[in-house]
């Protein structure tokens, strides 16, 4: 992380910042931060703009060089970016999509309520413990041969639902339906698929979850309902997981492959870590269909996750997933890369959009939306921490039209994971929760530590100004009563 950033910037209005092209020469468009005034000055601690500013050096890019309210010091590209270039002219850079490529978030909705969940939640939350395979190291209990692993790559959450692990209806409540097209596993190396033969159905380590919450708060009862949402106190379950050690792998191989070829393309880049090829080369086309190998592998480890959870949950309470109306709210991707149509300039344009650490937030009658979510746009999931909230929200005409329709994706981290090792020495996180009503098992206490809420920005912060600018609004609070970390 640099010092804190003292470069030009320019407030818009409430919830916009301009980082004029003038800024720096060789800038292509100008940078724009979705932030209020107070957390401006909490953004600049950590001298991300200064990435954002970097980011619009790229090559074809359009509109602007964006950045979320959960902006951070990432790898090239700023966590919390979006950036989208033009197909033909335009790149493609692995740092724009980060490591975990498809990290991502999955709600499930049950007709389960907070009064009866209480008193078996140490049940309850134990049982998942034992079921959903967590931590850095862990193993799946899907043990796949070389063959299945091509197909889950090209077949993504489909190949668990043609196994029985889960519902077809699952499939039209995700992003893409679950499963990118244009994916090839011969462009995935031997190592990447070591590393993740073996992690199917796991939910990793560091800031990934599987939480039990309860419905707080209902902001829009008529987009609320239309998701699932009936009332106060109805118990959701979020994951956050994505491509685990398979992306990791996939995308440093790729880093690699495009940092090699940056003096043939002759780009002038400020930061060797924003390595790109043209979508066109055969780099950028490589790098393309295994990214969407390791995206569909992380859609596929949601999907199998989410099943078992449904399985623990009907064990626990003698019943069925069916019974229990254990449906799928939606599953939405927040690092990924993908070919979309936006208008710009009054015309309909084939881009790229870069999201890193950024959801996908498209409005009511967009075509790529199932018709159960037509008449009100898409559920766009952010997760919070683990002892404060989570929010549901909708996509909006407004996102289309300024972010390529993106949103925010999650709190932020504003101190690292050694200074909130360093905060909690001779603190018991477990307990704090504990004392608040919230129930925790993990598999390495110091992951509680690195992840504790003072760790993060506070995530109403964040879709608050998500919400006042219009790029997605709020739907419902979802507060954490049991939570499993690796």
């Amino acid at each position: 992380m640099g010092d804190y950033w003292k470069g030009l910037i320019e407030p818009v209005d409430d919830y916009r910042w301009r980082i004029p092209k003038k800024y720096k020469e060789g800038m292509r468009v100008d940078g724009l931060i979705y932030a209020s005034k107070r957390m401006i000055e909490q953004i600049k601690q950590d001298n991300a703009p200064e990435q954002v500013a970097n980011v619009a050096f790229l090559p074809g890019i359009q509109g602007h060089s964006i950045a979320m309210p959960d902006i951070h010091w990432g790898y090239g590209f700023p966590i919390g970016g979006v950036a989208a270039v033009d197909a033909e002219e335009g790149v493609i850079s692995p740092g724009g999509v980060g490591y975990d490529i498809n990290c991502g978030v999955r709600l499930l909705r049950t007709d389960l309520t907070e009064e009866k969940v209480k008193p078996k939640l140490k049940e309850l939350v134990d049982q998942l413990f034992r079921d959903v395979p967590a931590g850095f190291g862990g193993a799946g209990l899907i043990k796949t041969e070389m063959s299945d692993l091509r197909e889950v790559m090209t077949k993504g959450a489909g190949w668990m639902v043609e196994h029985s692990y889960g519902w077809e209806e699952d499939l039209l409540r995700s992003e893409a339906g679950g499963c990118l097209p244009m994916a090839f596993p011969d462009t995935v190396t031997k190592r990447a698929i070591e590393r993740g033969k073996n992690q199917l159905g796991t939910l990793g380590g560091g800031n990934h979850f599987l939480e039990i919450q309860v419905v707080d708060e209902i902001y829009d009862e008529t987009v609320a309902e239309a998701m699932g949402i009936t009332h106060k106190g109805q118990i959701t379950v979020m994951i956050h997981t994505g491509s685990r050690g398979f992306g990791h792998q996939t995308c440093q191989d790729h880093l690699d492959v495009m940092e090699q070829a940056q003096k043939r393309f002759e780009f002038e880049l400020p930061d060797r870590q924003l390595a790109c090829a043209p979508l066109k080369s055969e780099e950028g086309q490589t790098y393309l269909a295994a990214m969407y190998c390791a995206a569909n592998f992380a859609f596929a480890n949601r999907q199998a996750i989410a099943h078992w959870t449904r399985q623990a949950f009907a064990k626990i309470f003698n019943s069925s997933p069916e019974s229990l109306a254990f449906q799928q709210i939606y599953d939405v991707a927040h690092n990924i890369a993908k070919m979309e149509d936006h208008v710009i300039n009054n015309e309909s344009k084939r881009v790229c959009v870069h999201r890193k650490g950024a959801t996908r937030a498209f409005p009511a009658g967009h075509p790529e939306l199932p018709d159960v979510y037509q008449p009100v746009g898409q559920p766009v999931l952010i997760p919070g921490d683990m002892g404060r909230y989570s929010f549901l929200m909708v996509g909006t005409q407004k996102a289309m039209e300024e972010t390529f329709g993106t949103t925010c994706h999650g709190a932020g981290r504003m101190m690292s994971r050694k200074g909130a090792q360093r905060e909690a020495q001779g603190r018991n996180i477990a307990k704090e929760l504990e004392s608040q009503g919230i129930l925790v098992r993990a598999q390495n206490k110091a992951t509680l530590a690195e992840e504790a809420s003072y760790a993060y920005k506070d995530v109403a912060d964040v879709v608050g100004v998500c919400h006042g600018a219009g790029i997605a609004l709020r739907v419902a609070k979802l507060r954490p009563i049991g939570v499993v970390k690796g």
